[in-house]
């Protein structure tokens, strides 16, 4: 009988996500191919460290040893690695005993096809036409930012995972963001005001944050082992339509940060998120000094 991915939280990671690999991504730059391949294969007995999606991906992986959820999530390696050159990345995985067992290996081709094969929810990728690909593929991704890694590379031992989330352009589409760019803040808070009852529109990762929803109603208390936070730069009075948005999905948001432009980087290492997701690169790189960060490149055709 076929194994069947159904029902289970899919999460797409690639190697560079997955460990530091910013050597070997300029090799690869600088001198092609061919180059990064004889690198990776001379140096395949040599650990890669922790990069920026690693600390989730282990943590996320320990949900399947809880009472209930066993094999509840699945992560799969998706690279644009040859075989040949992928052994010193499954080399580090059994290292650091994380149970992925799956790949694609794609040999420098587009993942996005793969996506919707292995039924992903999330794919995490230090490549942006990836990340963006997926996303116009109707998955929410994100692009990892190496920022320092040395301030979370040992994630020690995690009792909760934390996922954080901006809002427009994440959660929501950028309907009322582009609102704002087009015509200021006055526009902007007027058209939410007026719009209160309505709720925003589903953005890239609206489906993702219905998933993790429902995982955290499956369990009771203190015992939820998902934490998640909206930290959003938006203000009275355009919180109200976010709040009864969030609660005609019915979905669960643990903490809620209405801003105002305030930095969201403090905040951010208060909450000791795992991954923090947004969309703008600024607010990205700010973050990405503190917790591991990643950057949803959403484009509407609008």
């Amino acid at each position: 009988m076929a194994y069947d991915l159904t029902n289970k939280l899919v999460i797409g990671v690639s190697s560079r996500a997955l460990f530091d690999l910013d050597k070997e991504n300029e090799i690869y730059e600088k001198q092609g191919a061919e180059a990064y391949c004889q690198y990776q294969v001379a140096h395949e007995n040599d650990i890669l460290l922790p990069g920026p999606g690693f600390s989730l991906i282990r943590a996320l992986l320990k949900l399947n040893g809880l009472p209930g959820n066993e094999g509840r999530v699945e992560v799969i390696l998706m690279s644009r690695n040859s075989a040949d050159a992928s052994l010193r990345i499954f080399h580090s995985i059994r290292h650091y005993g994380l149970p992925i067992s799956r790949a694609v290996l794609s040999g420098g081709g587009s993942l996005a096809p793969y996506l919707k094969a292995f039924a992903t929810d999330l794919f995490l990728s230090a490549n942006e036409e990836d990340v963006q690909s997926a996303i116009d593929y109707g998955i929410a991704a994100g692009m990892v930012i190496h920022g320092n890694l040395h301030t979370y590379r040992a994630d020690g031992h995690i009792s909760q995972i934390r996922i954080a989330f901006d809002g427009d352009a994440v959660l929501f589409t950028d309907e009322s963001e582009r609102l704002f760019q087009k015509s200021g803040l006055e526009a902007f808070e007027e058209n939410e005001r007026r719009q209160a009852e309505n709720p925003l529109p589903e953005g890239p990762f609206a489906n993702f944050l219905k998933t993790i929803s429902r995982i955290q109603k499956e369990f009771k208390g203190e015992q939820v082992p998902i934490r998640t936070a909206l930290v959003t730069s938006r203000c009275a009075p355009a919180h109200e339509r976010v709040i009864r948005t969030l609660r005609a999905w019915n979905v669960r948001v643990d903490e809620t940060y209405f801003l105002g432009g305030i930095s969201k980087k403090d905040v951010l290492k208060a909450f000791d998120a795992q991954i923090f997701f947004d969309d703008q690169m600024l607010h990205a790189l700010d973050a990405a000094q503190v917790v591991p960060s990643a950057r949803v490149p959403y484009k509407n055709s609008a």
